[in-house]
């Protein structure tokens, strides 16, 4: 592969120069199927949650809710762009977390869930080459990484989201 083909910005859907991976877009298309169910998941949680404790609680989990449905609908989006077929499937998280019945317990196990997504986008970015995507999923891990210091300032240290254990 050339230089300029590496760096080439006028990268399409047609083909198969958007990841470094060994399975291409396919591959791609699955990592980023992977984070909207975990993402789809985070914002079912978050919205029943916001029945679970009082006024401050309940508007941490609308915006957390807000933050997943907005990733939700750029993985979307970003899986159409690529020619794939988005995911309809809500990740196992989301039973794990509503079987959870303390608000605190739950929102540090939220954040541990968004957590495992910022490692996830980690390992992923450096291998999409794609400008557009690289720049969605880097403010993902941005808006996750916040999200975590504000829900662990909100619940304590249980809610740190464990970035350190990657």
């Amino acid at each position: 592969m050339t230089k300029e083909q590496f760096s080439s910005p006028r990268l399409t859907a047609s083909t198969d120069d958007f990841y470094l991976g060994d399975g291409g877009r396919e591959e791609l298309v699955a990592a980023l199927n992977e984070l909207l169910e975990a993402e789809r998941a985070g914002a079912k949680v978050a919205l029943a949650s916001t029945k679970a404790a009082g006024d401050d609680f309940a508007s941490l989990m609308r915006q957390v809710r807000d933050d997943e449905a907005h990733w939700c609908a750029m993985l979307d989006r970003q899986i159409r762009r690529l020619g794939g077929t988005p995911s309809p499937v809500t990740g196992a998280f989301h039973a794990k977390a509503l079987a959870i019945a303390d608000p605190l317990e739950r929102l540090a196990f939220l954040n541990r869930g968004q957590g495992w997504v910022v490692r996830k986008l980690d390992e992923l970015l450096p291998r999409v080459r794609d400008d557009a995507l690289r720049a969605d999923l880097q403010a993902m891990a941005d808006g996750h990484r916040a999200n975590i210091a504000i829900a662990a300032a909100f619940g304590g240290n249980e809610a740190s989201g464990q970035l350190s254990a990657k």
